[in-house]
């Protein structure tokens, strides 16, 4: 029995698949386990699996083609079986195709079928009195004019759509092959003939009066592009810059942002840092990058802040609290965002987390995660430091409730024991769902947040 493939639920955010590559043709022995093909979701490129056996009967599309979820996208079964019933009627009879739409035309211009009252049709005998010799009105019915027939007077078999729109387009019937039943024009007839390029009657010549000779008059200057360089460029919106649109529109417009904003000293972080990374070198360990610093100070912090380690779900009709904090650490990537996830960041080490953000990072880049790697975050940060940005805000990634954005370190003078001396700090601002996390709430975690940083060695504990 032939078995549909449908465009299978890769991520959680997904709604629709590019098929990028098909990896085997129509016709290949297909076992369990096999790669069908290669599929690009909003968020990586994952394979198709086969679960059954058989032959590849047919790719129902094209590398390239966009298709929501559970819409087929190949047929697997024994060979020469018959898959019409599966396909829709896709490969049925072609004649069955146009009956159907030529019903579809006369369906839509059955009025066109009827006769007009206000007017003689061409089915209509009209009466015309004139003079005869004896000077007496006499009736004459004239001969009927035959409509929709071609250069020898034969009737023209088309449907009153197809007629309609042959007149539109000024397309002569009689040069149009019919694809309907017994030879009929149906829609599709006319639209090939006119994409082919009919050709339109030459105009009336018309007599017309010389037009006087234009006076020179003074005109704007116009800046004309250089040949080679377009007006503009465009390029198709792709998976994931659609599911980045989608999912923070409805975070911005359906959660109420607020923000809170921290000023963290950060000198006794950083000197930590070196000193940590010297023997990590020593050690041939993965180095720790400041960002690592900052995980670890939120997944700890969060333990103790249960409502900004949550979610706000309407549907289920609750506020869920996670026991368990998992990181999302955003990624920018050439075609926009991802958040891959350490999971139990509070239970791991800053080693630990230094090499698995590096791992995550390299195949998030390369579009190599598995779903397993980027789903699940029950908290997000946001880094944009490395490029310069002292302080931002950022959308909250749903279902958080709230997300972190981190700007750069500055070196500034800073007050100490009433002297100016050189400091060290970062602004970091912490985005919060209203309608879970309160003000006080939000300004607490950030509170425990700058503690971890601004005495760093409990991160070491």
């Amino acid at each position: 029995m032939a078995t549909p493939i449908e465009m299978p639920k890769l991520s959680d955010t997904m709604e629709e698949g590019v098929l990028s590559a098909w990896l085997m043709d129509e016709g290949d022995q297909v076992s369990a386990g096999d790669i069908l093909a290669q599929v690009e979701t909003d968020k990586a490129t994952m394979d198709l699996e086969a679960f059954d056996e058989g032959v590849l009967l047919k790719k129902v599309i094209d590398e390239g083609d966009s298709v929501p979820i559970g819409q087929l996208i190949a047929v697997i079964g024994e060979e020469g079986e018959d898959i019409s019933d599966l396909l829709g009627g896709e490969d049925g009879d072609d004649s069955a195709a146009a009956d159907a739409e030529a019903a579809t035309d006369e369906a839509e211009e059955e009025a066109e079928d009827t006769p007009d009252t206000t007017e003689p049709s061409a089915d209509t005998e009209e009466v015309v009195e004139e003079p005869s010799g004896d000077g007496q009105l006499r009736e004459r019915t004239p001969e009927p004019v035959p409509a929709g027939t071609d250069a020898e007077g034969r009737r023209i078999k088309a449907s009153p759509l197809a007629r309609r729109i042959a007149q539109e387009h000024d397309v002569d019937l009689a040069r149009v092959d019919g694809s309907g039943p017994e030879g009929r024009i149906v829609r599709r007839d006319v639209e090939a003939r006119i994409e082919e390029g009919e050709p339109a009657p030459p105009p009336e010549r018309e007599e017309r009066a010389p037009e006087p000779a234009p006076q020179p008059t003074a005109e704007a200057p116009t800046y004309e592009l250089p040949d080679d360089e377009a007006p503009y460029a465009s390029e198709d919106i792709s998976q994931m810059r659609k599911t980045i649109a989608r999912r923070l529109a409805q975070s911005k417009y359906s959660a109420p942002h607020f923000y809170l904003t921290v000023d963290i000293d950060v000198e006794d972080a950083v000197a930590l840092r070196e000193d940590l990374n010297e023997l990590a070198e020593e050690q041939g360990r993965a180095k720790i990058s400041f960002n690592d610093l900052i995980t670890k100070s939120c997944a700890l912090a969060l333990k103790d802040h249960p409502y900004v380690n949550a979610a706000y779900l309407p549907d289920e009709g609750e506020i869920r609290k996670y026991n368990r904090v998992h990181m999302g650490i955003a990624v920018a990537i050439d075609e926009g965002l991802i958040t891959p996830v350490v999971r139990d960041a509070d239970r791991k080490g800053l080693t630990e987390i230094a090499r698995e953000t590096r791992e995550l990072a390299e195949r998030a880049r390369s579009r190599d995660l598995e779903p397993e790697e980027f789903e699940g975050a029950t908290f997000t940060t946001s880094n944009l430091g490395m490029f310069g940005i002292e302080e931002f805000t950022a959308i909250i990634n749903p279902p958080n409730s709230a997300i972190l954005a981190i700007g750069e370190i500055r070196d500034t003078p800073v007050v100490e024991d009433g002297e100016v001396v050189p400091g060290k700090r970062m602004k970091v601002t912490l985005s919060c769902d209203h309608r879970v996390v309160d003000g006080a709430t939000g300004a607490q975690f950030l509170d425990s947040v700058r503690s971890y940083l601004e005495e760093p060695m409990n991160l070491l504990l």
